[in-house]
């Protein structure tokens, strides 16, 4: 899986957003942050994965990680 480049470009839009100007407390850059977020993961939501059937096989050899594939899977 490709997981150095989406938390590049997580760390790259999170850059981008702070780098605008002063906040006047923490507050407000982790209101700012939050949502970058959400703006990310609307854009993100329904993406397809790369190789996602071959990760899903290996994962499925380790019978913990297949319990919880499993068990997400009926949550849908």
């Amino acid at each position: 899986m490709y997981t150095t480049n989406a938390i590049e470009s997580v760390n790259s839009s999170f850059r981008k957003v702070t780098k605008q100007g002063a906040f006047p407390n923490e507050t407000a850059v982790f209101k700012l942050l939050y949502l970058r977020v959400q703006e990310l993961y609307a854009k993100w939501n329904n993406r397809m994965i790369p190789g996602w059937s071959n990760v899903r096989n290996q994962l499925e050899m380790d019978e913990r990680m297949s319990a919880l594939m499993h068990k997400y899977d009926k949550a849908d």
